[in-house]
C-alpha cells in the first residue's frame, strides 16, 4: 500500500508548493487552458479545466497553510551516495 508521502501533488502543503510563484503558476496554467478551450469553441472542456482551476485557486492561493518548518522535500532520486 503506498502511503500519502508517496503522493506529492496530492498534498498542497507539501514543500514543493511553498513558493508563491509556483502555486500561482499552477492556477495560471488551467485559467490560459480554459481560455484555449473557450477560443477553440469547446465548452466542456473549459468548464472542466475551469473547475480545476478554480478549485486550485482555493487550494493553493486562499485556503494555503504551509506546511511546518521540520518538513523537507524528499530527496531527488537517483544512485544512493555512499
Amino acid at each position: 500500500m503506498r502511503r500519502q508521502e508517496d503522493f506529492p501533488l496530492k498534498d498542497a502543503s507539501h514543500p514543493f508548493f511553498r513558493p508563491l510563484w509556483r502555486r500561482i503558476a499552477v492556477v495560471a496554467v488551467c485559467a490560459a487552458w480554459t481560455v484555449v478551450e473557450l477560443t477553440v469553441g469547446d465548452p466542456m472542456w473549459a468548464i472542466m479545466t475551469g473547475a480545476i482551476g478554480a478549485y486550485a485557486a482555493w487550494v493553493f492561493l486562499i485556503a494555503y497553510k504551509p506546511a511546518p518548518d521540520g518538513t523537507q522535500a524528499p530527496p531527488e532520486p537517483g544512485p544512493p551516495t555512499p
